[in-house]
């Protein structure tokens, strides 16, 4: 992987022809605000055209260079946030993390598996599920209006958070993770919950690779939900190619 463009901040070299791969640790380093307070980064994968999904799964669009990417930024990250709806659909299982970064983590410390956070109002999960067969229990983060046996069956092998009465507010949804040490927040959507973070100012950072393919009219986009009063400004920090795909990296301008 190369890097075509650096943004604002330390001086980072474009690489030149024939240079090494860029070191994606160092690309994607979390600033140092993000050991301070809940700092989210979302990541997603589009065509070139904008669509986030094909036949409803995100999969199609990614290749070897996207996956690298993806491990990589879970392996960085303190939690990863997810909805409940992308955590069925993609039949969302633990965060694996090989035994080499494991070491790196303990070394940085943080834990050894960052857990998975699931924000679903209804908590609608299933206990069976593969997300609740792991070795880091996940986190549950619903609300008091969520029946009462659904959040008890939950309760048995994952930590149920309130954050709010009839649906999860996202603010109280991040407190929750700051008192537990989780602030790098890692969020893989979907749209929807993307939408309301960036909706509520609590997206700090977008991580978005561009596939080389069009995926035509109809798809769905990383952002879903009720429009927006407004917009949000970002700055471009770097832009890193492999084959015929993008990876940029924004962060709240």
């Amino acid at each position: 992987m190369r890097r075509l463009l650096a943004g604002p901040g330390p001086a980072l070299p474009e690489s030149p022809a024939g240079a090494p791969d860029v070191d994606l640790d160092e690309a994607y380093a979390y600033p140092a605000e993000a050991a301070q307070r809940a700092f989210v980064r979302s990541n997603f994968v589009c065509s070139a055209d904008g669509a986030a999904e094909v036949d409803g799964r995100s999969g199609p669009l990614g290749g070897a260079a996207d996956r690298r990417v993806f491990q990589l930024l879970r392996w960085l990250s303190d939690v990863v946030l997810v909805g409940a709806g992308t955590a069925r659909h993609e039949n969302y299982g633990p965060v694996v993390v090989p035994v080499e970064r494991r070491e790196r983590r303990r070394a940085a410390g943080l834990a050894e598996v960052p857990p998975v956070a699931v924000v679903t109002a209804s908590a609608g999960l299933d206990p069976a599920a593969r997300l609740f067969a792991v070795e880091v229990r996940p986190i549950v983060l619903t609300c008091a209006a969520a029946p009462a046996e659904r959040r008890r069956a939950l309760s048995a092998v994952a930590d149920v958070v309130l954050c709010g009465e009839e649906s999860v507010e996202l603010e109280p949804a991040m407190a929750a993770l700051t008192e537990r040490g989780l602030t790098r927040v890692l969020t893989e959507g979907g749209p929807t919950l993307h939408a309301q973070l960036g909706a509520a100012g609590l997206l700090d950072e977008l991580c978005l690779t561009v596939a080389p393919l069009l995926a035509g009219p109809g798809r769905l986009g990383i952002g879903q939900g009720a429009p927006w009063d407004g917009t949000v400004a970002m700055r471009l920090i770097h832009v890193l190619a492999e084959e015929d795909s993008l990876f940029l990296r924004y962060r709240r301008a």
